[in-house]
């Protein structure tokens, strides 16, 4: 009995910040459909978790490989790309999840936190963007993770919706410049999601507000969001340009 092909067969994915939570998912999602995976992660107590994924990733059949970089520096994001074609030849898929999230009001926030935001959630998805643009095969998908507060009049997010809005900007254009390729480019944006990415910023107040704004009285899910990327860098690749609002209906735009 032949083996059933699936959907990324024989591609390569690049996931920045793949090693948990929803990067995680995301990278176990692209491996089950069978694309090698690139595992990329940041700081060191988060090693452990990358090679729990990758591990989880070959477990699919996959293969996987594990990358430490730090995508703040454009070297960084240059030596994942050459790490990812060095380990197998070629990049098909894109995926960037990485960002960092600071809820405070502007009147308190310091030039090294605003600096800090910038170059985490602005700065290094432009050069993801401009290495995967250079780097993917013709056909490629690029997806980034942004989020819906872009949607939203609220307090206290200034300096991570506003290092994340420059991003759908960057989409537009990337998405034009590489359409010749073929290769779409899009943007997801998550409602608030139940990680420990979420819940540091917030009241518990706050918390069952947030719920109370979307379906189903809940917060977004990280398994709500990896099968819209798995769509889009699949069957959903005349779709660019785009930002997707994913969060049961907390927002709209």
């Amino acid at each position: 009995m032949g083996e059933q092909q699936t959907a990324l067969d024989g591609k390569t994915a690049v996931v920045a910040g793949g090693a948990k939570n929803l990067g995680g998912l995301i990278s176990r999602t692209l491996g089950e459909a069978g694309a090698n995976v690139v595992v990329h992660y940041h700081s060191e107590n988060t090693a452990a978790d990358a090679e729990k994924t990758a591990e989880a990733v070959r477990g699919t059949g996959a293969q996987a490989v594990v990358v430490r970089e730090d995508l703040t520096r454009v070297e960084g994001v240059r030596s994942l790309f050459d790490q990812a074609l060095d380990a197998f030849g070629g990049v098909d898929v894109a995926v960037n999840t990485t960002g960092m999230v600071l809820r405070k009001p502007i009147a308190e926030t310091t030039e090294e936190e605003y600096d800090r935001m910038f170059a985490i959630n602005s700065k290094a998805a432009y050069f993801f963007l401009q290495e995967a643009g250079a780097r993917l095969n013709d056909g490629g998908r690029i997806v980034s993770l942004v989020t819906s507060l872009l949607a939203a009049f609220t307090d206290g997010y200034s300096t991570y919706a506003g290092a994340k809005a420059p991003l759908e900007h960057f989409t537009r254009a990337a998405a034009k410049e590489f359409a010749p390729r073929g290769i779409s480019v899009n943007n997801v944006a998550p409602g608030p999601m139940d990680t420990p990415f979420f819940y540091p910023q917030e009241t518990p107040e706050r918390v069952e507000f947030h719920k109370s704004q979307a379906m189903g009285g809940r917060l977004t899910e990280i398994e709500d969001i990896a099968p819209l990327v798995k769509f889009l860098v699949t069957d959903g690749g005349w779709i660019t340009g785009q930002t997707i609002f994913a969060n049961g209906g907390y927002t709209v735009r």
